[in-house]
């Protein structure tokens, strides 16, 4: 049953965390973006071998969670979106609705922070690396978006140069700076994790990742 809250009149669609997924319409295409860590990540990871959800879910709980709820709907494509690759993601999504011969519906999620009580947290970096997937469909004609997707896309294009200071100097980016309690987990599993500076670069790979039978690997 629809509700004011699905978006379900518009193309692309915008939400937060798991949350968010469960209150959009279903769409063909979930992309999800968890900028610092699990998107930004598995953008390098995924050309050397494929990643496992398990390991991914070992170092980002959030962005593993929305990718494994979406992928519980059979025939979505899930995507790994972030600043570094989004005009790749919205080329892919190009191709996978060049491929279906009709309209797709594409549902960007941004992961988000959790408090140490289980709320979600508002996350710049995730608001800015959502804004840039929109943007970069937009640009690719994929663009009639919900008023919340584009409110994301203005403020990134707004703020595009301002992208590596507001990650670098928000919560999320000094704790990583501070601590890092993921690093020997990536390490042990192969995997070099991204730093903020490049997390922040924006349209530096044409990777783009995309779960398939339960493991990461390159679209195409």
């Amino acid at each position: 049953m629809s509700t004011p809250f699905d978006q379900s009149t518009y193309q692309v669609r915008l939400e937060w965390g798991v949350e968010g997924l469960a209150r959009l319409a279903p769409a063909d295409v979930v992309i999800v973006v968890d900028v610092l860590r699990f998107s930004s990540t598995l953008v390098g990871a995924v050309e050397a071998a494929p990643v496992t959800l398990e390991v991914a879910r070992a170092w980002s709980i959030n962005g593993a969670a929305v990718a494994d709820a979406a992928a519980s709907d059979s025939g979505v494509v899930v995507l790994a979106g972030a600043l570094r690759n989004a005009t790749a993601v919205a080329e892919a999504v190009l191709r996978v609705q060049d491929e279906r011969q009709q309209r797709t519906s594409v549902t960007v999620i941004a992961a988000g922070e959790r408090t140490p009580e289980g709320a979600l947290r508002f996350a710049v970096e995730d608001q800015l690396g959502v804004g840039a997937v929109i943007a970069a469909l937009s640009d690719v004609g994929i663009d009639h978006s919900s008023p919340e997707a584009v409110s994301a896309a203005e403020s990134f294009r707004a703020l595009r140069r301002a992208v590596r200071h507001l990650l670098s100097a928000s919560g999320s980016g000094r704790e990583l700076g501070e601590r890092d309690p993921v690093e020997g987990q990536l390490a042990a599993s192969g995997i070099v994790p991204v730093t903020v500076r490049e997390a922040a670069a924006i349209d530096d790979s044409t990777v783009v990742p995309v779960l398939r039978d339960g493991a990461f690997v390159p679209f195409g």
